[in-house]
């Protein structure tokens, strides 16, 4: 209990010091006009105050992933609080913070805009190619899972998961396609509070109930000795790091009414997504052991732990409830998930938004390729989805890096996590067997670390003749 408290502490004073420190560091003008009033649409750019925001924000990056992610991170044991409190004060808040403050200074540009910007026009294509790949499997996952909880919640021997499928979809393309102010805008504040009502509750019954939480050890208690470097780092994004947050924040972007609301509304709303993972990777290890936790997730997946957790500690009608709020969390972010597909492929192809006929035009094909993914395995879903995220994520910080420094800022707190990630993305395509080549553990890290040190030392070459050819004007 004591690394527990400990943690959510430390994350507390992340929030108050580092969160202030970058903020400090990039300078937010809260005289400064933002898109949401010069570019103002009715659609995508509509001024919200902050709270509204707030709650938008961590409802789009939330998803399952602070959840579903802590419940497989804690086969590792308490070592998984670890990547959960440091990573997100470090990596994920500075990442959040970093790719929503730039596209807000940029018009509320996505990612591939911000990467044709400070990475070349040639691996902008590559990135809008990659970002419109990992939208479409988030979305489909944030389809499968709910469909899954939703269908083991009725706890019927009929299988409803189809017809619960079309109407989660039906929902996606109503919010997908009509303004952000007039269903996410308006719901989300409500199913945020639900969101939070249901962490509260299950951190409560984790203390009602006594049941102990394991304190920190530095051993890797995985049943299947799986390796924590770099496996973690990927098992456990949303909550710690997440390259799908880069998608999310730019919606916000244009919807920022003030930039003075950016340590907030980005660096605040990841430390509460890792407050919510704290708690669900502690009630995990309160009440299973690895194999515990193993045996029930192959036989009903991390959808039957939450189940399990929620009817423990909060009964069977507090736990229903419980859950009706944790099927929020991903159905609120694969709409927006398809809202920020909807809107990357719009700015690429220069399609006026302005339309419903336009909006229904780019949408549709998105949800069609997400029906049909439906029928992959979710398990090979989901890896492909831990790996394209991360790899979003590291060229998030590397475009934060660069814009840092080249406005002569300190750089350091991207470039930092910017190389840690960049590392393990590398180390974990050669060692995973399924999506990667199977390597030895050891040669997999050893290849992680020298790309990484190489995509660094590219980095500061490229910089430095970047200088050079201002200076000669």
């Amino acid at each position: 209990m004591i690394t527990f408290i400990t943690s959510l502490v430390i994350l507390l004073l992340g929030y108050l010091f580092y969160g202030k420190f970058v903020d400090k560091t990039f300078k937010s003008d809260p005289t400064r006009e933002t898109p949401a009033h010069t570019l103002e649409d009715g659609v995508d750019y509509v001024p919200m105050n902050s709270n509204r925001n707030a709650f938008i924000q961590i409802l789009n990056i939330a998803g399952v992933g602070p959840i579903f992610g802590p419940i497989l991170g804690a086969l590792y044991g308490p070592s998984a609080f670890l990547w959960i409190v440091f990573g997100s004060i470090f990596a994920g808040g500075v990442h959040d913070y970093l790719t929503g403050m730039i596209s807000l200074r940029y018009g509320g540009a996505h990612l591939p805009e911000l990467a044709s910007r400070f990475l070349g026009k040639y691996f902008s294509h590559i990135v809008n190619f990659f970002i419109l790949l990992l939208l479409v499997l988030v979305g489909t996952v944030f389809v499968t899972a709910p469909a899954k909880m939703i269908n083991e919640l009725m706890n019927s021997e009929t299988n409803y998961i189809i017809p619960i499928t079309f109407c989660i979809f039906i929902y996606y393309i109503i919010a997908t396609l009509l303004p952000i102010d007039k269903v996410i805008g308006k719901i989300y504040p409500v199913l945020g509070f639900l969101l939070l009502l249901s962490a509260v509750g299950i951190c409560g019954g984790m203390f009602i109930s006594g049941n102990p939480i394991p304190e920190l050890t530095l051993e890797n208690l995985h049943p299947k000795g799986t390796p924590y470097y770099p496996v973690i780092f990927l098992t456990i994004s949303c909550g710690a790091l997440s390259g799908f947050h880069a998608s999310q924040s730019p919606i916000i972007s244009r919807t920022m009414d003030n930039e003075k609301d950016g340590r907030k509304v980005f660096y605040g709303m990841m430390i509460l997504e890792a407050f919510i993972a704290m708690i669900w990777a502690a009630a995990t290890m309160s009440l299973m052991d690895g194999d515990n936790i193993s045996q029930l997730l192959a036989s009903g997946g991390p959808a039957a732990v939450v189940n399990e957790i929620a009817v423990v500690f909060l009964g069977t009608i507090g736990g229903t409830i419980a859950v009706i709020g944790i099927i929020v969390l991903p159905i609120t972010s694969g709409d927006t998930s398809f809202r920020a597909a909807r809107m990357i492929i719009a700015d690429y192809l220069k399609i006026d938004q302005k339309t419903l006929k336009n909006r229904f035009i780019v949408a549709i094909p998105l949800f069609i390729i997400s029906y049909i993914l439906t029928n992959m395995d979710f398990q090979l879903l989901w890896r492909y989805f831990s790996w394209s995220n991360q790899v979003s994520s590291a060229i998030a910080l590397w475009i934060g890096t660069i814009y840092l420094y080249q406005n002569k800022k300190y750089y350091i707190i991207a470039l930092a996590p910017a190389f840690f990630i960049t590392s393990v993305i590398f180390s974990y395509l050669f060692y995973d067997p399924t999506i990667g080549f199977g390597l030895d553990v050891t040669a997999s890290n050893w290849i992680g670390l020298t790309s990484s040190i190489l995509i660094t030392i590219l980095f500061f070459v490229t910089m430095k003749k970047r200088e050079k050819l201002v200076q000669k004007g």
